[in-house]
Parts: structure tokens; C-alpha cells; sequence
């Protein structure tokens, strides 16, 4: 039993983790080439962007110490 908590412990880790590079790549791609001022300029872009930062914060979340 141990061992199968070790193995989803380390498939949850790996899901955590993929989702925490995906969605901050989707971050870096929305945000492109843009600069700090068309950010400002945008506000669908700065939520769209804070949504994507708080998606991989709460996937960091569900890491394990471990890992």
C-alpha cells in the first residue's frame, strides 16, 4: 500500500508540474513581445495574465515536499 501512495504521490507531482510549464507558457506567449505599458494599457491581458499566474501557483501547491 505504501508503495502505491509512493506512485500516485509522484504521478500527482508529475500532473502538478506540467500543468505549473504549461500554463506558464501560455503566460509567456500571451504576453509576447508586449512591454510593461501596453500591459498597463490592457486590462483583459492583466487578468487573463494574473489567472494564468494563480493557475500554476495553486498547481505548485499539489507538489509534493518530496519532489
Amino acid at each position: 500500500m505504501v508503495r502505491q501512495r509512493q506512485f500516485m504521490s509522484r504521478r500527482n507531482d508529475q500532473v502538478a508540474l506540467t500543468d505549473m510549464r504549461n500554463y506558464a507558457e501560455e503566460a509567456v506567449n500571451l504576453l509576447g513581445e508586449a512591454s510593461l505599458d501596453d500591459l498597463a494599457e490592457d486590462r483583459v491581458m492583466e487578468l487573463a495574465l494574473r489567472k494564468l499566474v494563480e493557475i500554476v501557483g495553486e498547481a505548485a501547491t499539489r507538489v509534493s515536499e518530496e519532489t
